[in-house]
């Protein structure tokens, strides 16, 4: 070190003289007569002002304009859609929201001058780019999320609804244009274009949030979630080509423009399908994991979506057909499939898909509706939707030999328009069908059948609970444990030891215990068509753990929006005893900045603050060791709780047992536990004398003792050395006391083994 750093000095301070000397000596090439004089040399000038033209010229520039604005569409974009989750609606509706909110009707109406700073005009152009570009990708992401053989193997059970749901509304939406089109169409847009495209929106489906609802509500293993998404995937291939072909046709102008357009249109889809389809197919077969795929293939890849997309665009039906069809025909491989959606998804839908939202809503105008007569139009508009998809497909499944309850929840399903309807209205309003007044109308429709959805679902439940609940339906409770333990893991290698850590202290004994282990995933995360391939790898080490150890084990899979009512449901349904989890790993803590963010997280949370004034909870926790998922169900389950905080845990041979309280006597019943069904050795240390005579924790202790001298000592030393902490395997211990070894920063946690903290439900 000693020798570095002269030479560090002499070679840092010797540079910044060569570099000044060569400054001053490049200073006399300069020209008298330069326009600009350097920033430095404005010595006449006030310094403060340059630096602050310098800055606000710097703020406006088309690059910093264009990332301020993805920023906050992100955030704004995120929030709100978190917030219409909570209320059991998708997140796209809350993204659409978030649009609106950031337009004109709302950001353009009470702060002007913010919206003009941030939204200037001639910034809209890069927006609109960068948001086509992810509708490209998201299209793209659609097409391969299209199973085409599982539809093939189903459409027989969903053809009549299929085409009954683009018929019928579509009927009804060109019935709707004859009324709006001499006071509402744009001025030189022809009946039949604008026919068309009323017709096409009024038929759309949108597969991606219908598919999603499907799931977060556990319908997609039954007949009515299967009929529901083969139909909505048949909707949307129909749908898109006929929009295709009414694309053609107002872009075309005449009938035979028209029909060459349509003609070079079926000559691209037959190449596709039956030229390119085919070695891309082959590809899949060869191609399949990430070792094999290499950058040459992906941009392969890449390569065929753009250029499909851009053969459509010129041929005249829009790039994003290209887009869709380009995803359709990607190899049935599913691994291949999702490796594809894996690196594409993210960036499409959390980075470039709000830009989309933010755009449409730049161009929504609610306030056009600015009087009684146009919001009954309004009205109308959603009622003729409503009517031809809900009402329409309901009717369809009925006649196909569907019960009521099934077929109105189909209809309900099918009326679902959100993204999907977006990209379509967006694409009329860039060709000038639509006009701004009914783009706004037609923009509240989309909202309003999507919004509905959920809640019709849940009506149609409750209006037929009695007829649909059949006593010969429900479990048999016979032979159920009395004991039953529910293991909820994030990580699959984490379930496994979870699963060990469980027998260890329970046993084997179905007839005494009962072990269920649970997986839920944020529906967001996974896309539709990795859904069962990824329930089977969560669960696989698990289960092979499960055979290896020869324990029966019932497994439950869930895409949710809200992981800890979904948990915490099913602990009062089924009457859960001990829910045990991983502790994970706080991402706040360890960092300034990760301070800073959780502080922040934590204030801004409602049920934080609630807490926090009517005192049931701190608003601030300390560092436990414990991520804020898991401390959730510490202070919340209504069961004994157990956070595994694993230190490289493989079997609790031996365990150490610190008792700081009364309180944590309970945990003496969990090391009779452990000593009966795994012979563990426990040491356990009494550090306040709480074993006094006549004490009920002496009392326990005792029978304990008494019932397994061999396996249980007792020390009342208030210390503990390393030593003694590297030869136990694991830590039993109140979450209470566990909390004060935290907060007193006890060298004990440099030294514990792993540590299961436990909390008692009476306790809460």
């Amino acid at each position: 070190m000693r020798r570095n750093l002269p030479f560090y000095l002499i070679t840092i301070f010797g540079a910044a003289a060569i570099m000044y000397f060569i400054q001053m000596k490049g200073k006399l090439l300069e020209s008298a007569n330069l326009s600009k004089q350097f920033f430095f040399d404005n010595k006449s000038g006030d310094l403060i002002e340059s630096v602050k033209d310098v800055f606000i010229h710097n703020i406006k520039h088309p690059i910093a304009t264009l990332i301020l604005q993805i920023v906050i569409i992100i955030l704004i974009a995120r929030t709100v859609g978190f917030l219409f989750t909570r209320f059991g609606q998708p997140s796209v509706i809350g993204e659409i929201c978030a649009g609106i909110i950031l337009g004109p009707t709302v950001l353009g109406h009470f702060w002007p001058e913010y919206s003009m700073l941030l939204f200037p005009p001639n910034s809209l152009g890069s927006l609109q780019v960068l948001s086509q570009i992810g509708l490209v990708l998201f299209m793209f992401v659609v097409g391969m999320e299209l199973d085409l053989k599982v539809l093939k193997n189903k459409m027989h059970e969903a053809v009549v609804i299929s085409h009954a749901s683009i018929v019928i509304p579509y009927t009804l939406g060109m019935a709707l244009a004859y009324f709006l089109y001499v006071e509402f169409a744009p001025t030189d847009i022809h009946f039949l274009s604008f026919g068309l495209f009323m017709g096409i929106a009024m038929s759309i489906t949108a597969f991606p949030v219908l598919a999603r609802i499907v799931q977060e509500r556990g319908l997609s293993q039954t007949k009515l979630g299967a009929i529901a998404i083969t139909s909505a995937a048949a909707d949307d291939i129909t749908a898109w080509c006929l929009l295709a072909a009414v694309i053609a046709i107002v872009k075309a102008g005449t009938l035979l423009s028209a029909a060459l357009t349509i003609g070079f249109s079926a000559i691209y889809v037959v190449i596709m399908i039956f030229v390119i389809s085919p070695f891309f197919k082959r590809l899949g077969s060869i191609y399949s994991n990430k070792e094999t795929i290499s950058k040459g293939i992906v941009a392969l890849i890449f390569i065929m979506l753009l250029l499909s997309a851009y053969t459509t665009e010129v041929i005249g039906i829009h790039a994003l057909f290209g887009a869709f069809l380009a995803g359709v025909i990607m190899p049935p491989n599913i691994n291949f499939r999702k490796i594809f959606i894996d690196k594409i998804e993210d960036i499409a839908l959390v980075l470039l898909m709000p830009l989309f939202f933010v755009f449409t809503g730049l161009r929504t105008e609610i306030g056009l509706l600015n009087d009684l007569y146009l919001w009954k139009i309004c009205g109308i508009v959603i009622a003729v939707a409503i009517a031809g998809k809900f009402i329409g497909s309901a009717i369809a499944a009925k006649i196909i030999g569907q019960s009521w309850k099934d077929s109105l929840s189909i209809g309900a399903l099918m009326n679902t328009r959100g993204l999907m309807e977006l990209i379509v209205l967006n694409i009329g309003f860039d060709l000038g069908i639509l006009s701004p007044t009914v783009f706004a109308m037609m923009v509240i429709m989309a909202l309003v059948t999507t919004f509905m959805t959920g809640p019709t679902l849940s009506l149609i439940n409750w209006a037929f609970r009695d007829k649909y609940e059949s006593p010969e339906l429900q479990p048999l409770v016979k032979n159920v444990p009395a004991y039953k333990v529910l293991i909820s893991f994030g990580l699959a290698n984490s379930g496994k030891k979870l699963l060990r850590l469980a027998v260890q202290m329970g046993g084997k004994s179905d007839k005494e215990i009962r072990y269920e282990a649970m997986h839920l995933t944020p529906s967001a995360d996974v896309s539709l068509l990795n859904v069962e391939e990824f329930e089977k790898q969560s669960f696989k080490p698990i289960k092979i753990e499960a055979e290896k150890i020869n324990v029966p084990l019932v497994t439950h899979y869930k895409l949710t929006t809200d992981l800890h009512k979904e948990v915490n449901s099913f602990i009062e349904k089924e009457e859960i005893n001990l829910l045990l989890i991983g502790a994970g790993k706080s991402i706040y803590t360890g960092s300034l900045l990760g301070n800073l963010v959780g502080v922040t997280k934590a204030a801004l949370s409602p049920e934080n603050l609630i807490n926090s004034i009517t005192g049931a909870k701190p608003l601030f926790q300390t560092d436990d060791f414990i991520d804020e998922k898991a401390r959730q169900f510490v202070l919340d389950a209504q069961c004994d709780v157990g956070v595994l905080l694993d230190r490289d845990f493989s079997d609790a041979d031996t365990v150490f047992l610190p008792l700081f309280g009364e309180e944590d006597s309970y945990l003496l019943n969990y090391a009779r536990k452990f000593i009966k069904n795994s012979n563990a050795e426990f040491v356990v240390m009494d550090a306040f004398q709480l074993m006094d005579s006549g004490s009920v924790m002496l009392e326990k202790f005792n029978r304990l003792q008494k019932e397994f001298p061999k396996n249980i000592s007792l020390i009342k030393d208030k210390t503990v050395g390393k030593e003694f902490l590297s030869q136990q395997e694991l830590m039993l211990i109140n979450y209470a006391s566990w909390k004060g070894l935290t907060e007193s920063k006890s060298l004990w946690l440099e030294h514990v083994p792993s540590v299961l903290i436990m909390r008692s439900h009476l306790q809460n």
